[in-house]
């Protein structure tokens, strides 16, 4: 697709790297943010400057934030001694729109998938197994996706924690096998949470 202007041009082939967006429809939002009014415009270039240089990752539980600790880590409602283990951000915010878990988060940045390179020193599994041998710690749950990597990542971190005692769950099978938790829907993952089982009873059952 030709297109009459490099400078359009160059606005398409950047809209086009967001995840699901193909050249034309980076081309239609290209030219819909072309016609709107320059300095509406100009506020989403600065807010997706700002959330990009500004935004941190809280220093507690590894979710994004505005400051070093986050909102749910600093709020005096949470249980802090429950620690629902997820691999990203998505899945704190699907969870948190259940209203079913009032504990507090651990965000690992991924799954071990070592076909793709990534170990245990590339997540955030030092950091929790930290915080479990303070001793502060009554349970963790294990909230990976049903996949191959979500099992493996859940059962490398059980081996970690076996020593220190606390209790460890997973949630409940109700959601599909293969299945991405940020996918679920709201009622399923409130369900699957609330009916989690003990780590140790979901290895018998594979």
């Amino acid at each position: 697709m030709e297109l009459p202007s490099r400078l359009l041009e160059n606005a398409v082939d950047e809209i086009s790297q967001l995840p699901g967006i193909g050249k034309r429809t980076a081309l239609r939002l290209a030219l819909h943010l072309l016609r709107q009014p320059e300095n509406q415009t100009l506020l989403l270039s600065s807010a997706l400057e700002k959330m990009r240089k500004e935004i941190q990752y809280c220093k507690q539980c590894h979710n994004i934030s505005d400051s070093e600790t986050c909102k749910i880590c600093e709020s005096n409602t949470r249980n802090k001694s429950i620690i629902c283990v997820v691999e990203d951000v998505r899945d704190v915010m699907a969870i948190e729109g259940t209203g079913s878990f009032k504990g507090v988060y651990h965000v690992l940045g991924g799954k071990i998938n070592p076909i793709e390179g990534i170990g245990p020193s590339q997540l955030n599994i030092s950091s929790l197994v930290a915080k479990v041998s303070k001793g502060d710690i009554s349970e963790v749950i294990f909230a990976l996706s049903s996949t191959m990597e979500g099992d493996t990542t859940n059962f490398y971190i059980y081996k970690q924690l076996k020593e220190y005692s606390v209790l460890t769950s997973t949630i409940a099978r109700g959601i599909s096998i293969g299945d991405e938790l940020e996918y679920a829907d709201e009622v399923t993952l409130g369900r699957s949470l609330m009916h989690r089982i003990p780590f140790e009873q979901s290895i018998k059952q594979v």
